[in-house]
């Protein structure tokens, strides 16, 4: 008897997992029908943004639009924070666990581009959504309200909370909002980015610091009395030589790049002002922090030899990406359960088109429905780029993804880019994107023990006694970096 009890027993709990699997199951594909049946709505909001083309801090039409957006979905929105005029959080819900997903909109400057396969600009010098963060800011609001809409109607206790992050783009907008404070009572953030490809790896990023170094010099007639000036501009050189001399004497993985903002005005006149704009980046934090302080000394050894005066503004600081393979593991998942991205016929001569403007090899323009590798990178193996979202992983469990917004192959920041985000390409990027958030929150909120096992593998990633300073040190938020 007691072995017969025992096998009742185990079948009275397979049927009551089978019903809660099948339940959940139910739920998810509740979510996604949910979100498919918005997807027009979310892409006429996105190529709105894409229009706007707002570089950082300076996105108000963009953050309105989403802000708009949440309240009429009932969020408690609260524009501002950080000292940001962009910058919001919207909440809903209430009691642990409290799950953020991060929202982007900002562009980038002077990557104009029309939503055609050929080189066309919209207008000289402007800007463009070469990242796409017209679809990051979109997709992540229409996760988020597809997720309130489940917890409103199945009664499930926690809450959901959209952070809207402007300036990703060197402006290093969630720095401050980590500073601030922002996210100390957060359980979990989930953040997706636009791609070339579907995939959501536990993947790193590179740490970076900016700072514009600024020349003061002399001016004089450079013909009738040059031994009068001190030019600014020889100081910026100056500085340049030093820094790439600099190259050889520095681990091979970092990366140093700058642009000269201001160089004189006219050859005759002696430069009397110059400034260079410089980025330091390597896969950990504590190189790019050493490197750039030789960076400064050369730049004060450039002064001292030209005779010019010299100061420096950091514009921006950011940590690099913590993984957390709790979470990513059940974020690849969730992609897969969603798939990849569908082209029509006319999408798909689209695609072929802007591939012919691309060197080298060509990815299957059918990429774009794979769902690449789950792969693990290891410590100190950080990717080509960088982003603030490292700050929010190195302080809150944080897991993102990537999804195919753009033609297999597409470099990000080309106008490629900005291209295949103003089409029905980079909305189902973005609706994938979307979908794959809302089922990761979905699972994170039935199953609140994954906090607990993310918060764990976070704690021992960071190390004992890690206390969080932000790079940027106690500057304020640079509102006018793109000025």
């Amino acid at each position: 008897m007691k072995i017969y009890g025992k096998i009742l027993l185990y079948i009275s709990f397979l049927m009551v997992s089978f019903q809660v699997f099948a339940q959940e199951e139910s739920d998810k594909a509740k979510l996604m029908a949910a979100l498919d049946k918005q997807t027009a709505t979310y892409g006429d909001i996105a190529k709105k943004i894409w229009g706007f083309a707002e570089v950082g801090y300076q996105e108000e039409k963009s953050t309105a639009l989403l802000q708009e957006q949440l309240k009429k979905a009932g969020f408690q929105v609260t524009p501002g924070v950080a000292e940001i005029p962009t910058a919001f959080t919207a909440t809903f819900g209430s009691g642990k666990p409290v799950i953020a997903i991060l929202a982007e909109f900002d562009a980038l400057p002077g990557v104009s581009q029309d939503a055609v396969p050929e080189r066309k600009v919209l207008q000289a010098n402007a800007a463009g959504h070469a990242c796409g963060h017209h679809l990051f800011g979109t997709g992540s609001t229409a996760a988020a309200i597809a997720i309130k809409d489940w917890l409103k109607s199945s009664g499930t206790k926690g809450t959901i909370r959209v952070y809207g992050t402007p300036a990703e783009e060197g402006g290093a907008g969630k720095v401050y909002m980590v500073r601030a404070g922002l996210f100390n009572d957060v359980d979990v953030v989930l953040h997706w980015h636009p791609n070339n490809e579907n995939e959501a790896s536990a993947s790193s990023s590179l740490a970076n610091k900016s700072a514009k170094f600024r020349f003061n010099g002399i001016a004089a007639h450079a013909a009738a009395a040059p031994e009068r000036g001190r030019s600014a501009l020889d100081g910026v050189e100056a500085m340049n030589y030093m820094v790439n001399m600099m190259r050889e004497h520095i681990p091979s993985d970092t990366r140093i790049h700058y642009v000269i903002t201001r160089g004189g005005e006219a050859p005759n006149v002696v430069p009397a002002f110059a400034e260079v704009f410089y980025y330091v980046r390597h896969p950990e934090m504590s190189v790019v922090k050493e490197i750039f302080e030789r960076v400064a000394k050369a730049a004060e050894g450039a002064a001292l030899g030209t005779g010019t005066k010299m100061e420096y503004e950091v514009i921006h600081g950011v940590y690099n990406l913590l993984p957390n393979e709790v979470l990513a593991k059940i974020m690849d998942k969730n992609l897969r359960t969603v798939g990849g991205v569908q082209y029509t016929a006319e999408e798909k001569t689209f695609a072929a088109k802007i591939q012919e403007s691309f060197t080298g090899t060509k990815p299957s323009i059918a990429s774009a429905q794979e769902i690449q590798p789950f792969e693990i990178e290891k410590a100190g193996e950080g990717g080509g780029g960088s982003t603030d979202v490292g700050d929010v992983s190195w302080t809150v469990p944080t897991v993102g993804m990537g999804a195919a917004t753009w033609v297999p192959g597409t470099a990000a920041h080309s106008w490629q880019a900005v291209a295949a985000g103003g089409t029905s390409i980079g909305t189902k990027g973005m609706m994938v994107a979307a979908k794959t958030l809302a089922l990761t929150a979905y699972d994170i909120f039935k199953n609140p023990a994954i906090v607990n096992e993310a918060s764990q593998e976070l704690s021992k990633k960071r190390g004992e006694n890690y206390k969080y300073e932000a790079m940027i040190g106690n500057r304020k938020p640079p509102l006018d970096y793109r000025k």
